[in-house]
């Protein structure tokens, strides 16, 4: 009866469309009045408090504040040039350069929406000018952005080695933060792979975007063959020859003489070094941020929240003394930083409390016994819980969801022989996933409204990138080396 209280308070209400965080909380308080009475709700207050007052936590609204401040400080735009430096020129270039730059991204925002959104006015326009559709491009890039929890600094491995400490039982050793944020880096390197494969296949074809730019490109000299500049509709690129007496061919345009736009993936020869070598100047400050976190912390000079408060002092110093950032922005930075740390730190008060009646009315133990009586085979039950976590994922943040299912799994999984260093990247790469699945997939919806399109027309191009990401996920899962070979090889 108490889980029926529980769990049905918490359906009901996300069904009529309460915020998340307040559908755990209500469900929370629903649970503790139904078996207590309103009495029992004396200690609610403290427990809501001390879920928010973790040192540990502390790093999340840093995290935050430095993917703020690196964002206005025109860091994704040099991440996107320097990438693009590197490998614009080969076939998939354009793709390959919006995976890599969402890995680098990543490793400052530790956000996947946030990637989404510091990358996406960039480089799905790019995409869409080098022959992408548009649903396409927001697949891709919204897909790319699931690195930003994957892949370390990440938020959801510093609140899911929070939280499990508290259930993973006596024998079993806790999880660090740095463990966790090593043991993503290969799962993340391998979705990486894969999505560069799916990438060189989706339905675009180079050659009929390359002939259709080099007719207009024709048609406008035919018309003026002095003209300075001339529209490349199917690129999107204004070209401009230097002394101003003709145009340029299409291969010809590069980052340096297209005036808006068609720079991105346009080139098909090799950059010179010098421009390589100018891109990695560029980008030097933002390749820098996550030395400082994960060299601060596997060096031993910084724990996790020091090295992000670190972090954003830099991303701070960096902003004013280069002058891409004005003191007058500094209320729009702190402003924008606390809104999202806020909205984080009142789910996670939220999800302390229901986490705490379910530890209190022991609904873990009962579920984690049916669990383990469902099924005789391991791998049906470890499959049962990935399509739960992913259900879920399709619905909630990361966050939420470990407060809610860490109770839940993680006993049952450490029973069945998994480690906790596993189950930390299984779970965050099954609600990685959720991230780009709809009805809510946040990083869809992102890439979307960047696109200028419908949520429903870019579900349209996501399958492929879903399925590939389970893949990957059935490869984390039953192959734990992915996940501990990294950090056992640190001593970590």
């Amino acid at each position: 009866m108490i889980e029926l209280v529980l769990f049905g308070t918490f359906a009901i209400c996300l069904f009529i469309g309460v915020p998340i965080a307040m559908s755990m909380g209500l469900a929370a308080f629903a649970t503790i009045t139904f078996t207590g009475g309103v009495k029992a709700l004396a200690p609610a207050s403290a427990i809501l408090y001390a879920g928010m007052s973790s040192e540990t936590l502390l790093a999340i609204p840093f995290f935050i504040l430095a993917g703020v401040i690196m964002e206005l400080t025109g860091i994704s735009k040099r991440l996107v040039e320097f990438a693009d430096a590197c490998f614009g020129h080969l076939r998939s270039g354009i793709a390959l350069t919006a995976i890599l730059t969402a890995l680098l991204f990543s490793s400052i925002s530790g956000s996947g929406p946030a990637t989404v959104a510091a990358i996406g006015g960039i480089l799905i326009p790019a995409l869409v000018k080098h022959g992408y559709s548009k649903r396409h491009a927001a697949s891709l890039v919204a897909t790319s952005g699931e690195l930003g929890i994957i892949l370390p600094p990440s938020i959801a491995y510093i609140v899911f080695a929070v939280v499990a400490a508290d259930y993973a039982g006596p024998g079993v050793d806790r999880v660090t933060i740095g463990r966790l944020f090593m043991a993503g880096v290969v799962p993340g390197l391998i979705l990486v792979v894969v999505l560069y494969f799916i990438a060189r296949f989706l339905p675009r074809d180079m050659e009929i975007a390359k002939s259709n730019a080099a007719s207009h490109l024709s048609q406008a000299m035919g018309k003026n063959r002095r003209a300075p500049e001339a529209t490349v509709t199917a690129t999107g690129a204004v070209a401009r020859t230097g002394d101003n007496t003709g145009l340029l061919t299409l291969d010809e345009v590069t980052p340096e003489n297209a005036v808006t736009g068609g720079g991105i993936g346009m080139r098909t020869q090799r950059a010179p070094a010098s421009v390589v070598a100018k891109a990695f100047g560029r980008a030097v400050p933002g390749l820098l941020v996550p030395v400082i976190i994960l060299g601060g912390i596997y060096g031993g000079i910084f724990t996790p929240t020091e090295s992000a408060a670190v972090a954003s002092v830099y991303a701070l110093l960096f902003g004013l003394l280069s002058r891409e950032l004005k003191l007058t922005a500094m209320f729009k930075i702190f402003t924008t930083a606390g809104v999202m740390s806020g909205r984080i730190m009142l789910i996670i008060a939220s999800a302390t409390l229901f986490a705490y009646v379910i530890t209190r009315n022991q609904i873990a133990g009962d579920i984690a016994d049916w669990m383990l009586n469902l099924t005789g085979s391991v791998v049906a039950l470890v499959l049962i819980i990935n399509l739960a976590l992913l259900i879920a994922g399709m619905f909630m943040d990361a966050i939420s969801a470990f407060y809610l299912f860490i109770p839940l799994f993680v006993p049952v999984l450490l029973e069945l022989g998994m480690d906790l260093t596993t189950i930390g990247v299984m779970m965050t790469m099954n609600l990685a996933i959720g991230l780009i699945t709809p009805p809510v997939g946040i990083d869809l919806f992102v890439a979307a409204s960047i696109a200028k399109i419908s949520f429903g027309e870019a579900v349209k191009g996501i399958l492929p990138f879903v399925a590939s990401g389970i893949g990957v996920l059935m490869l984390v899962t039953f192959i734990p080396a992915l996940s501990n070979w990294l950090p056992d090889l640190l001593g970590l």
